[in-house]
């Protein structure tokens, strides 16, 4: 999960981004970055950390032009190096630079035939690396058939050679000097992506983004989402050109987006997040009620997890006829737990994070109330911070259903020993986190709600409860080398390893 920025504006863009940035900043806490051009020369800022402290200002009176990209990184892979930060850069042909939401299923075999057979250089293990360098090599195969600048059938062409080769989620723009901004989105429309304009005296602006509330911020209108595998080409001069330049496209959008991922204030294929997390509330009431036999539950208090707990939260009150109340207070300078880079970081971060209100807890039964339940790192403590509080019985609601399956679509849950649903009973797993009592969300009624806001989506991508990979190349194989890969004891280590490697350069230059 990463968020992704581009605009092609008639003045200087860089503040637009910073600001458009901080607005994804949930998106990715691990590093950003943006590039802006003038149309002949690209400047660029990226670095590990949040957006307000990778941008002084020194950088940003840098970065000129009136056309840029950003991004906000939060890795899946790869390692904590802010080598792997975005946008990436190619220089053939014309100077390319990208950045991604997403992630390729193919990667490693993608790398292999980079190097072999497109005679291509790769200098991280990123799979954006890889995608910007599919990307560059089909826009200069249009390039080597005579066009000494791209034009949108050249553009198109090259996004429609990406889909061809490119399997997984993947949500991008590119900036491609002295043409102009392309975004692009899978053929599933996986992750998501939203264009619009903005009128002004010196004539039409527009904007690309993760989500629509980049937009919003900024004054620009909605046109609308970006269609699966649809390409959206935006010239230096403010020429709109747009195209599917994929076969076979069905749109099927991550549920988890709904759920967590996306602010509330985002509206995703024409779903608005926050709608859909008031009848994740309401669905979740009813089926309380069902295993309570009617309305004679024992429940005094209603208590969100802050923050993407609340939404949920209050019809689940409502319909419940209980009082809703904040027994949590959230200290806004800690980062959202779920996108921690490892489970050290998330246990210790998650005391720093929540202070209870122990008035709410003392001699009552609460229902705790989470968008979801991942590792069981979080709510495990904040069980024991209620019952430390004086509860006296600890139920918990989860708006989202059991998360028992892997990620491969650009989401850190890669590893399934390390996801507490998995081979486990609603039972075992309230006791192991030590609820009196734990409730999840039905899948179908996950999907009503979304589906609800928008009646024209046949399906989501909901592989983490269901186990079903839309994209058809995913096997036990590739699910077992995912896990070798990217568990929380391998970040560890390459994390170590990174941090080992800068004390021996720091002495070094010391020296």
């Amino acid at each position: 999960m990463c968020g992704i920025i581009g605009i092609v504006g008639n003045h200087s863009v860089n503040q637009q981004i910073y600001d458009a940035l901080t607005a994804v900043q949930h998106r990715g806490q691990d590093a950003a970055g943006m590039t802006t051009t003038d149309g002949r020369i690209l400047y660029t800022r990226k670095d590990n950390g949040l957006v307000r402290d990778v941008f002084q200002q020194h950088h940003m009176q840098s970065l000129h032009g009136n056309i840029g990209i950003g991004h906000v990184r939060y890795p899946t892979a790869g390692s904590a190096s802010s080598a792997e930060a975005q946008p990436m850069y190619v220089n053939s042909p014309y100077g390319i630079t990208l950045a991604h939401n997403g992630n390729l299923t193919n990667a490693e075999s993608l790398q292999a035939d980079l190097f072999q057979e497109d005679l291509r250089h790769l200098n991280t293990k990123s799979d954006s690396e890889v995608l910007l360098n599919v990307f560059a090599h089909e826009l200069q195969h249009q390039h080597r058939q005579g066009a000494p600048q791209p034009d949108p059938d050249h553009i198109f062409a090259a996004v429609e050679g990406v889909h061809r080769r490119c399997r997984g989620a993947y949500a991008a723009v590119a900036m491609i000097i002295g043409s102009g901004i392309v975004g692009f989105r899978d053929r599933y429309g996986i992750r998501p992506l939203v264009f619009g304009r903005r009128e002004n005296d010196a004539g039409t602006e527009y904007m690309i983004a993760s989500e629509s509330v980049a937009l919003d911020i900024l004054g620009f209108e909605i046109i609308r989402d970006v269609a699966p595998g649809e390409a959206v080409y935006i010239t230096n001069r403010g020429e709109l050109h747009t195209r599917v330049c994929a076969k076979e496209t069905k749109l099927t959008p991550c549920i988890f987006e709904y759920v967590y991922l996306a602010r509330p204030d985002s509206i995703l294929d024409d779903v608005s997040v926050y709608k859909s997390r008031l009848r994740q509330g309401d669905l979740l009431a009813q089926r309380i009620l069902e295993q309570y036999a009617g309305d004679k539950h024992d429940i005094d208090a209603i208590i969100p997890i802050p923050d993407t707990g609340r939404t949920a939260a209050l019809p689940l009150a409502h319909q419940l006829n209980v009082k809703y109340r904040e027994g949590f207070i959230k200290n806004r300078y800690i980062g959202r737990t779920f996108i921690m880079p490892g489970q050290s970081e998330r246990q210790k971060s998650v005391r720093q994070k929540l202070n209870i209100i122990e008035l709410e807890f003392k001699g009552k039964n609460v229902m705790l109330v989470d968008d979801s339940i991942v590792r069981g790192t979080t709510i495990r403590q904040i069980i024991r911070m209620a019952r430390n509080a004086g509860a006296n019985k600890v139920f918990v609601a989860s708006a989202a259903p059991a998360v028992r399956h892997p990620n491969v679509y650009g989401i850190d849950m890669p590893v399934r020993d390390e996801l507490v649903a998995h081979e486990r009973t609603e039972e075992e797993i309230a006791e192991l986190i030590g609820a009196d009592w734990l409730v999840y969300q039905k899948i179908e009624d996950l999907i009503m709600s979304a589906k609800e806001g928008n009646p024209a989506i046949e399906s989501f991508e909901c592989s983490i409860f269901d186990g079903k990979y839309v994209t058809g190349d995913i096997d036990e194989v590739y699910l077992e080398r995912l896990s070798l890969a990217r568990s929380d004891k391998m970040k560890q280590k390459r994390d170590k390893e990174f941090n080992s490697d800068q004390t021996v350069a720091e002495l070094h230059n010391h020296v």
